[in-house]
């Protein structure tokens, strides 16, 4: 992923407090000899102070012999994207048909290194975490090994500790470009109303250049 100067984050909280609510993305491990990498869209739940992204797939996923023979993966989120009409990006006194269409949008991409959980009670441990993070309201029971109602599920699934070795991150959202353009991308996000542009909007009104 190419990252100019004016779409890197500013600093690890920018990324961090993105990627909390971000918590979708695809898991990419290395594939066998000869094939390409294997990719696992998941959920996952993101703990800035532990270094780490918990996550959990069936045991029958055909990640596993991947992930145990190589445990370096990548976790990618892409979110937060539309796509720029060319005649928004025009520059004053240029015509709009000469203007250039682009996508904007953030990505971060965490490299981990994998680390397969199954034992009963790490498992457990691992998924109330997830659902600690996906409904903080509650409302399900703890997950425990030996106890209904979820003790029984567990051996039908592994868990994962992603540990994060290194971060990739990129706000890329019209940073090199002039006020004039960039106010003109704005209004044009808020006209058109369609969907994640009101918080690609958000972004381009955040991330004035410095």
């Amino acid at each position: 992923m190419l990252i100019h100067p004016w779409d890197a984050p500013r600093d690890d909280d920018e990324w961090q407090r993105w990627l909390a609510t971000h918590d979708f993305g695809q898991l990419a491990v290395n594939g066998p000899p000869g094939e390409p990498p294997l990719v696992q869209p998941l959920h996952f739940a993101y703990d800035a102070e532990r270094g780490e992204a918990v996550t959990h797939l069936a045991r029958p996923n055909p990640l596993w012999p991947a992930v145990e023979a190589s445990p370096e993966a990548v976790l990618s989120v892409v979110d937060d994207y539309v796509y720029v009409p060319g005649p928004w990006q025009a520059e004053p006194g240029t015509p709009p048909e000469h203007g250039v269409p682009t996508s904007l949008y953030a990505s971060v991409q965490l490299r981990c290194r994998a680390h397969v959980v199954d034992d009963p009670a790490e498992k457990a441990t691992l998924l109330n975490r997830q659902v600690g993070h996906f409904q903080p309201e509650g409302g399900s029971a703890p997950a425990a090994a030996g106890e209904v109602p979820y003790g029984r599920l567990l051996s039908g699934i592994r868990g994962l500790r992603l540990e994060v070795t290194g971060v990739r991150a990129k706000f890329k959202y019209a940073g090199k470009r002039s006020e004039a353009v960039r106010e003109r991308i704005a209004a044009g996000l808020a006209d058109r109303g369609g969907a994640r542009d009101a918080e690609a909007r958000a972004h381009v009104l955040r991330r004035q250049p410095a």
